[in-house]
């Protein structure tokens, strides 16, 4: 099993890139199941996640084309013969975007077998939203030993309520709805990026999508679905975890290829805490001092505070002057990353969905465990500020979403190296071709 070792100390200095945003690959994957012609997706991040999909579409009979060399960051799927449309659990337990194909599935074949979702450790996701959306939308659905299974003839247009904000939820309905027939209506929709650029590559294909990336998105049936050429936007999250190394390290970072105005809640929370950036076309640029404030963050669905950048932000509020309370609204149990960090140091205590964090306290060298994907990227975080080198332990979690951090970290001043069962073997061979 693979473990970081991360010597802290030096500051971030010079130009990282960010790759393309996991979260919005893996539903327009799943949009390829909707239309019997290729779909060529570009900027697809080489991330574990990324090649579970790939062969979860293979697993169905789709026909799944990695680029090479300089177009490594290009997938072809072309899904003109679906034989199976079924997601194991085998294939999607360590992912839980899983539940993404159940509604190209049904509007595509009138029928899927999808297992409920895994992933990471950080709370319940309920599949309730999803099936509440299909069956607005006229899909008969059961769940029996750890599966959901959805069947349709053809799905009918409705409205569509969402009874809390859901990002998978969005995705899943939006997709299924434009093969319904005639005129759906979705309300209390997740405004994410995300989910806007989703809407952008159905409306490439043939789609009739309006309001993406607001609470309400209308969508007129069509009967067929073409294929499409797509750019995939910028990884949000790794952006804001590269701004937040900078800021912690008090470096000098050039954060390109990322997209400033989805940073917004990070980049205002970052000039309370004391840090400059600035942005320019498609890069942030940070200027760390090293003289950080307490502030507090409540996460929030987009345009509030990511929940996916609140580990991280706990990294940085070890180092601030004062107290922060850091107060989780999205998952229940994603604290875990807490206690690694007081093994490292940190003053923090947990009160239910709040961490109160009192800094500034130094931190120093331990081994730890990675529990989730943005947990491990807070560990990074704190070692690369932490005397002594620090040993982090199940980074495959980081490879889920993160592509080839070690590597972009190292390129910009980062004492740090991978041991054990090297990238090449497990991560890099499969996806060099992505």
């Amino acid at each position: 099993m693979d473990k970081f070792v991360i010597r802290g100390g030096n500051p971030l200095l010079g130009t990282v890139r960010v790759s393309g945003a996991k979260n919005a690959a893996l539903p327009a994957m799943a949009a390829a199941l909707l239309t019997e012609e290729p779909v060529i997706l570009e900027n697809v991040p080489q991330v574990r996640d990324i090649e579970t999909t790939r062969k979860l579409l293979s697993s169905m009979g789709a026909e799944v084309e990695l680029g090479y060399g300089r177009a490594q960051h290009r997938t072809t799927i072309c899904c003109r013969n679906l034989a199976r449309p079924e997601a194991s659990y085998e294939l999607v337990k360590t992912m839980r975007a899983s539940t993404l194909v159940l509604g190209s599935l049904v509007a595509r074949c009138g029928r899927a077998r999808v297992s409920l979702p895994g992933g990471c450790a950080i709370g319940a996701r309920p599949i309730d939203l999803h099936i509440k959306g299909l069956e607005r939308l006229g899909a008969h659905i059961t769940q029996e030993h750890g599966y959901v299974e959805a069947n349709a003839s053809r799905l009918r247009g409705a409205e569509v309520v969402f009874d809390k904000i859901t990002v998978t939820g969005t995705e899943d309905v939006l997709m299924a709805a434009t093969l319904a027939d005639g005129e759906t209506i979705m309300q209390n929709c997740a405004r994410e990026p995300e989910v806007a650029d989703l809407a952008d590559l159905l409306n490439k294909m043939g789609a009739n999508i309006e309001g993406a990336g607001t609470s309400t998105i209308r969508v007129k049936g069509v009967s067929k679905l073409n294929g499409a050429r797509h750019r995939i936007c910028p990884d949000r999250i790794e952006a804001g975890t590269f701004i937040l190394a900078a800021a912690l390290t008090g470096g000098d970072l050039n954060v390109s290829g990322c997209e400033p105005h989805h940073l917004d809640a990070l980049l205002h929370k970052l000039t309370e805490v004391g840090v400059k950036t600035a942005h320019n076309g498609d890069s942030v640029r940070v200027l760390g001092s090293g003289d950080l404030k307490a502030s507090d963050v409540v996460t929030e669905e987009y345009p509030g505070f990511p929940t996916d950048m609140q580990a991280q932000y706990m990294a940085l509020a070890t180092q601030a002057e004062g107290t922060s309370i850091i107060t989780e609204n999205i998952f229940e149990n994603r604290f875990m990353h807490a206690l690694e960090l007081v093994r490292m140091g940190a003053n923090i205590k947990m009160e239910g969905r709040r961490a109160i964090v009192r800094g500034k306290t130094p931190l120093s060298a331990a081994a730890v465990l990675a529990s989730d994907l943005r947990a491990s990227a807070s560990l990074v975080l704190a070692a690369l500020v932490a005397d002594g080198e620090t040993i982090i332990d199940r980074v495959y979690h980081i490879d889920r979403g993160y592509e080839h951090i070690e590597e972009k970290l190292r390129g910009v001043g980062a004492q740090i190296r991978r041991i054990g069962e090297m990238l090449p073997k497990k991560v890099a061979a499969p996806l060099v071709r992505a």
